[in-house]
């Protein structure tokens, strides 16, 4: 008998950002009828593009990290990250900036290197961090075996002797901030924050982040730091059109205002999935039908917004004891002439690192003054991104997850603004850099909320916490809907181009039923249903 290929059950994505786009593509891989909604004119979401004036910027994301990460996903849809993009491996990887400190300090691209800089910077720190990064690549391997990829609808796969033997070890970095972690391995201030940055990348501080995560180090001290050429844009690209040539059918402009059920018969789930209702580009509200819907917007939203109080699986009290990442103040800024005070990367650290991080997370929050930056010149390696003569700079200020401190345009993030263009002038020592702009826009918490519906207006999502990270964060399933699932960085596994990535994996494997905590084999296959079964 010849096979057939069951086009499966229809499928509504919500979002079409990374995660929203690399589930559709996924899912329509293996069979499934598959709609995604954006709200927005484009996709790409918070990984999406803005151009003007010669200049285009990547609206966030501009680290490529977990390079094998991006492969897999690419490999599971029959091609490879070599295929999709132009990858150039940056040297330096970054520059450090610590108040302080006159000169910069340049982080290689080879693990050899760095050991090399951190015994020039303090004696004796070379071979400790030998051991810190050895620790690292173990508990990442770890992380990416056994945890990253597991939709933790059983805990008994996890129960493996690998597992078992390390949960002292496991338990000791757990409860241990990854602040003194990383102070107990070198005492340099600037090395100290180059091993305690990466929080930032979770959503959280050095704090508060478990030391768990001291396994970031390895990404960008024993992997090194990529680029792909043309920005993350094109990332964004490859996986709307693998998703478009697997029959995704995108649409854009439209809002989703509900998600649409039925009553269920089973008892664990009240309801069922019946479809979503959305505002097209005329303002038509649209009924759609869907079998299973995947949101890939934010968590918070969706279930305070989407759903009805009853079918809400994190309703208003689950967010009240949560824990937001920061938000940012982002500045896009085209400058004429040359800057090469700066690097394709650079950190600006302020001194008083604690008290930086308390004003975005404490108690009672402020936008810190001086503040620690992020400044990305992708300008440096890219030509393509900025007119000839002039230079692409994009600045990230982590501030207070909290919309009433405005946002483009609005009187305190454009005062916020100038204080930071001040600062960056005076620390990188680029003294006109203000009279160098040509072309400057802002964006703030405020805008955040207003564009993707985001909590508290954070650029991230929920911080990983102890208690927002692994199988304590928000799972990817509703337990009051059935065929409702989430995908994104309000879920599992958390924040970031590559666990958004592998959130679109986790939908896939409950789907399956799948408890593996491993990644899916290469590639995905359709299910093939035989005729005349």
């Amino acid at each position: 008998m010849k096979g057939r290929v069951s086009r499966g059950r229809d499928v509504v994505v919500i979002g079409g950002g990374i995660s929203g786009l690399a589930t559709s593509a996924l899912l329509a891989a293996v069979g499934y009828t598959v709609t995604l909604l954006e709200k927005q004119a484009e996709v790409g979401g918070r990984a999406g593009s803005w151009s003007e004036a010669g200049f285009r910027f990547d609206a966030g994301p501009s680290w490529y990290l977990m390079p094998e990460v991006i492969d897999h996903y690419f490999a599971l849809l029959g091609t490879s990250a070599d295929e999709q993009l132009d990858l150039v491996k940056l040297d330096p990887g970054y520059r450090v900036l610590s108040e302080g400190f006159e000169e910069p300090v340049d982080v290689p691209a080879q693990r050899r290197q760095v050991v090399e800089l951190f015994e020039r910077l303090e004696s004796g720190a070379g071979a400790r961090l030998e051991r810190y990064l050895d620790s690292a690549a173990e508990t990442y391997t770890m992380a990416t075996r056994r945890f990253l990829y597991s939709t933790f609808e059983s805990f008994g796969p996890l129960l493996t002797p690998d597992v078992l033997a390390r949960v002292p070890r496991l338990i000791r970095l757990l409860l241990e901030p990854l602040h003194s972690y990383a102070r107990r391995h070198v005492s340099d201030p600037r090395l100290q924050q180059i091993l305690e940055y990466p929080a930032v990348f979770l959503g959280t501080s050095p704090f508060a982040a478990p030391s768990m995560y001291h396994l970031m180090s390895h990404l960008d001290l024993d992997d090194g730091v990529l680029y792909p050429q043309g920005g993350f844009t094109e990332l964004v690209g490859a996986i709307e059109r693998l998703a478009v040539e697997a029959g995704v059918t995108i649409r854009t402009d439209a809002e989703v205002l509900g998600i649409e059920t039925t009553r269920a018969a089973s008892k664990r789930r009240p309801a069922a999935v019946r479809g979503v209702r959305y505002r097209d580009r005329n303002g038509r509200e649209v009924s759609l039908a869907a079998d299973v819907v995947v949101s890939a917007a934010d968590l918070h939203h969706t279930e305070t917004r989407l759903l009805p109080r009853e079918l809400q699986t994190f309703p208003k009290r689950y967010w009240a004891h949560s824990t937001a990442g920061p938000s940012a103040l982002l500045l896009y800024l085209g400058v004429r002439g040359e800057l090469p005070q700066l690097r394709h990367h650079t950190l600006l650290f302020t001194k008083d690192w604690e008290e930086n991080f308390r004003a975005i997370f404490g108690r009672t929050t402020f936008i810190p003054t001086p503040a620690s930056m992020y400044v990305c010149k992708p300008s440096a390696t890219d030509p393509g991104v900025a007119p000839e003569g002039h230079e692409n700079v994009f600045v990230l200020v982590p501030i207070p997850a909290d919309p009433s401190l405005g946002g483009s345009g609005g009187e305190r993030i454009e005062r916020v603004a100038n204080a930071v263009i001040g600062q960056l002038s005076e620390w990188a020592g680029i003294p006109d850099l203000a009279e160098r702009i040509v072309l400057r826009r802002s964006y703030g918490p405020a805008d955040f909320e207003r564009d993707y519906h985001s909590w508290k207006g954070t650029s991230l999502g929920p911080a990983h916490t102890l208690r927002q990270s692994a199988f304590f964060r928000a799972g990817n399933a509703s337990k009051k809907v059935q065929g409702l699932y989430y995908a994104g960085g309000s879920t599992i596994p958390g924040i970031g181009i590559p666990m958004c990535l592998i959130s679109a994996e986790l939908v896939l494997k409950r789907l399956r039923r799948d408890t593996s905590t491993g990644p899916l084999t290469e590639p995905v296959r359709p299910v093939v249903v035989r005729d005349g079964a």
